[in-house]
């Protein structure tokens, strides 16, 4: 019986075979060692993180890491570690948008916005400024609205003056940023565009740890116009780029904690008010775009994207001081 099994396990007899009673046997091929082992299962954890996009799982995170503080990577391809988050009310400014708990970043932009919002509030003549995005806890991707954000290094400043009250939570989800825009797109709107708006600009891009400061090319366009001849420095941090009619976005440089922060190319030299630079922004297809849906959609970020040590920042446990802003 026993050579009749191992010939029907062999393969030797397709037909007829019936099964002997179970029983012990000192045969090669029947020995548990050779049996076919079951495929290793995959933790559950490093399934998702294979599976899900990098801004999913940022966006569930929702407190920093613990450790220090540093930004990771690219503006737009990046983490942040150790991040802090930016009081909701302050002296002169108040965070809009709380429930997106995008109020984090390096300690380098938490220290600046309270130091600028005051410069600001004293260069404009408003009681402060409305802060709207900063980073997600542990920076990353985020679900909608930017590409950037992702180290910590960068806000936007709403071209909306803070009025001279606290806004309850209600009005911080609800109350729209201003455009100073026109509705051609090229020029600033009269009704809404004032001397105050240029003195803001100004103020931030002349802080010497600001990168860039990026608005809507009919805003270059009109500081162009008021500073014509004067070459100021701070002009050439001032940059075009899509949207940006009813904020300013104001991007650090890399702390000199964060050796893993990989710095933006300079500016290019100049102030960026010749034709040449400013052309492209006015042109057809950037004031007219032809949107056409995709072929097929576009591959999402995965955390395998990111650099290295974002997997870390993920997984890290959360900062005990770590605290979600609230406002009453």
């Amino acid at each position: 019986m026993v050579a009749r099994l191992a010939a029907c396990l062999a393969g030797v007899m397709a037909l007829g075979c019936v099964a002997a009673p179970a029983q012990p046997s000192p045969h090669p091929a029947l020995t548990a060692a050779s049996a076919p082992l079951p495929p290793t299962k995959q933790p559950l954890a490093a399934a998702r993180e294979q599976l899900t996009p990098a801004k999913i799982l940022f966006g569930d995170v929702k407190l920093p890491s613990r450790g220090r503080p540093a930004a990771i990577g690219y503006y737009p391809r990046g983490c942040l570690a150790g991040g802090v988050a930016l009081p909701a009310d302050g002296p002169n400014w108040q965070i809009m948008r709380l429930s997106r708990n995008r109020n984090w970043g390096h300690p380098e932009l938490v220290n600046f916005l309270k130091r600028f919002a005051p410069l600001a509030a004293k260069a404009t003549g408003w009681p402060g400024i409305l802060i709207g995005d900063m980073a997600q806890p542990r920076g990353g991707p985020t679900v909608a609205d930017h590409m950037s954000h992702q180290t910590g290094l960068d806000v936007d400043i709403w071209f909306r003056p803070m009025p001279d009250r606290r806004l309850s939570a209600e009005e911080r989800e609800t109350l729209v940023a201003t455009s100073v825009v026109a509705a051609d797109k090229l020029t600033v709107d009269p009704e809404t565009w004032t001397s105050a708006h240029a003195a803001f600009i100004r103020a931030a891009a002349e802080q010497p740890e600001v990168e860039r400061v990026l608005v809507n090319a009919a805003i270059k366009k009109e500081l162009c116009r008021l500073e014509a001849g004067r070459h100021r420095a701070w002009m050439s941090k001032v940059r075009p780029w899509y949207g940006h009619a009813d904020h300013m976005h104001v991007r650090l440089k890399c702390p000199a904690d964060s050796p893993q922060c990989r710095r933006q190319p300079p500016v290019p030299a100049g102030d960026g008010c010749s034709d040449k630079e400013l052309s492209y922004w006015f042109s057809e297809k950037v004031l007219h775009p032809v949107i056409k849906p995709p072929a097929k959609p576009p591959k999402p970020i995965m955390l395998a994207d990111l650099p290295r040590a974002c997997k870390a920042v993920l997984e890290a446990p959360p900062k005990a001081d770590g605290a979600i802003a609230k406002t009453r």
